[in-house]
């Protein structure tokens, strides 16, 4: 039988026992209510007649005798006892008779003594009936208490049972699953049942039968995975040490190890803070938090190995475990890596100073060929035809964007190299924005490009390299020329934010589009416009960036604008 087959019997038995009680106190109390109505419908208002009868006799009047007899009839139509006919025929007949012959007294006496017979039947018969309605009072009365008490025992059995029949298993059940949760896969339910209940054990059973055989087939399995993982963090080139939830170390391969400079049985199994103490390149590795991914840092280290110092970069991974049947990740440790990354470094120092060498030595044959075309201009070489004229003028074109570039090359291999020559000091921002608008006066008339300019009143002077930043505002100047129309305007802006000096170009032409907004200050990167269309170095993006974050300050784009490209930077006030 089925848990729900037994509760819906469990639920029709207490229904059968409490309409049995009610239906046998309804029958009782049906039974008392007849007995007090045939009492008070038979007896009791035979008695108002006769006492109302009694009183109209004893008036003696003509209308006095008209209401007896009016209620003589009414007692006639409620003959109900035995005898209480005759006694009502012997009155109708003595009461006619005393009607005729009022005088005689023995006709007085007969109508008296019907009366008092008639009085005397139905008290009688209440008296008679009254008992009846006792004794089924008393009958209903045991009943009622035998079958009360009986079910109410059968009930009170029930109500302490039954809960425990449906409760129990299931805190055993919520026990066993606590057993199985803390991995003790040897619990199991026995529960001697054909329900449901029993269909849980046994399914319950096969799960704890199949998770222990599988904890103990998988563990030589977990086991050789955990030897194989020990040995590939070991073998690998870069330092790893691994720390738990506690920081204390877990692992580490032998390259951190030989960085450290920590013997592993005293490394291992350590709490890290205390290691750090007496080691300050762990000490350096626990600075500025754990407990969230950072962004790769560059660190230089000595290496026993190598006998030199090298460059790293230190990686710290946090591990969050998610346990089996949790919703939440805990924090199960994290990870430090480093990275040697000197040949790379090498290699990058190697390329910077090529590009210096060679940018250096291209400056001088540039100029050279400058000079040469100012004199081939000069009427006093030499006057040249329009064809000469337009080739001279050409050759020019390509000798200044090569010495452009040239000049970029080396921005950019000080900038590669940290060696970024600043000559800080106090400049007033409009003669900064004088010195660029001017320097693009010839190229922005060619284009009939109006450059406005808006600088807002009483402002600081900043602390800058005047010559780096007239740089930028060109670069971002010329930018803005080359990708503007004809005939249109770019804006300039200055003004105060917070403790630093806005500056802000705008331009109404092709602009930028959205997917190149993260990618316009690599190196070497040139955003097409709207129309596919290229141009410059792809370096003076990314060396203005540099020049500004050498000064302190900071340089973006705006990337809400409809029309056109907005960049802007900032600079410290000067004190």
């Amino acid at each position: 039988m089925t848990l729900k087959s037994k509760i819906a019997l469990g639920m029709g038995f207490l229904f059968v026992i409490v309409t049995l009680l009610g239906g046998l106190g309804a029958f009782y109390l049906n039974q008392l209510a007849n007995d007090a109505k045939e009492i008070l419908k038979d007896n009791y208002i035979s008695l108002e007649y006769v006492n109302s009868m009694q009183k109209a006799f004893l008036g003696g009047q003509p209308a006095d005798l008209e209401d007896f007899d009016k209620t003589l009839k009414k007692q006639e139509a409620n003959i109900t006892e035995a005898g209480e006919q005759q006694a009502t025929e012997s009155l109708r007949k003595s009461f006619d008779t005393f009607r005729s012959k009022p005088m005689d007294s023995q006709n007085l006496k007969r109508v008296q003594q019907s009366l008092i017979q008639l009085d005397d039947i139905n008290r009688q018969a209440m008296f008679r009936k009254n008992e009846t309605a006792e004794a089924t009072a008393k009958n209903a009365l045991v009943w009622l208490t035998v079958v009360g008490a009986v079910c109410f025992l059968i009930v009170f059995s029930f109500t302490v049972n039954f809960p425990g029949y449906v409760a129990n298993p299931l805190v055993e059940l919520t026990n066993s699953i606590r057993q199985i949760t803390s991995r003790n896969f040897e619990e199991r339910l026995y529960f001697k049942s054909n329900d449901e209940f029993g269909e849980l054990a046994r399914s319950f059973n096969n799960m704890a039968q199949k998770l222990d055989e599988y904890e103990h087939s998988n563990l030589a399995k977990v086991l050789f995975e955990k030897r194989r993982i020990d040995t590939l963090i070991q073998i690998m080139t870069d330092g790893i040490i691994g720390f738990d939830e506690h920081r204390s170390v877990v692992f580490a391969n032998k390259v951190a190890v030989q960085l450290l400079g920590v013997p592993e049985a005293r490394l291992i199994g350590q709490y890290a803070p205390d290691v750090a103490l007496h080691n300050d390149l762990l000490r350096s590795l626990l600075q500025n938090g754990t407990d969230q991914v950072q962004e790769p840092a560059m660190l230089k280290i000595y290496d026993p190995a190598s006998g030199k110092e090298n460059f790293y970069t230190k990686q710290i991974q946090p591990v969050n475990v998610l346990r089996t049947g949790e919703e939440q990740p805990v924090n199960a440790g994290f990870v430090i890596v480093l990275k040697n990354i000197t040949p790379y470094k090498e290699l990058d120092l190697a390329k910077t100073n090529f590009i210096a060498t060679v940018s250096h030595e291209l400056k001088t044959p540039i100029s050279g060929i400058k000079m040469s075309l100012k004199l081939l201009d000069d009427s006093r070489i030499g006057n040249l035809n329009p064809d000469q004229h337009a080739l001279v003028g050409h050759i020019r074109e390509d000798a200044d964007r090569l010495l452009a570039i040239t000049g970029e090359l080396l921005n950019l291999a000080q900038a590669e190299s940290g060696q970024i020559q600043l000559r800080l000091q106090s400049v007033r921002p409009e003669e900064l924005v004088a010195v660029a608008k001017n320097a693009l006066t010839i190229p922005a008339s060619q284009k009939h490009i109006t450059v406005h300019t808006t600088v807002e009143q009483g402002l600081p002077n900043v602390l800058a390299d005047p010559d780096k930043v007239s740089w930028v505002l060109i670069n971002l100047l010329s930018n803005a020329i080359r990708h503007s129309p004809d005939e249109s305007k770019i804006d300039i802006t200055v003004l105060t934010v917070a403790n630093t000096v806005q500056f802000s170009v705008r331009d109404y032409g092709t602009g930028i589009r959205p997917e190149y907004y993260n990618r316009i200050f690599e190196r070497y990167f040139q955003a097409p416009g709207q129309e596919g269309k290229q141009g410059g170095t792809g370096l003076g993006l990314a060396i203005s960036k540099e020049f500004i974050e050498a000064m302190q300050g900071d340089i973006d784009v705006d990337k809400t604008v409809d029309q056109g490209a907005l960049f802007r930077f900032t600079l410290p006030v000067a004190a």
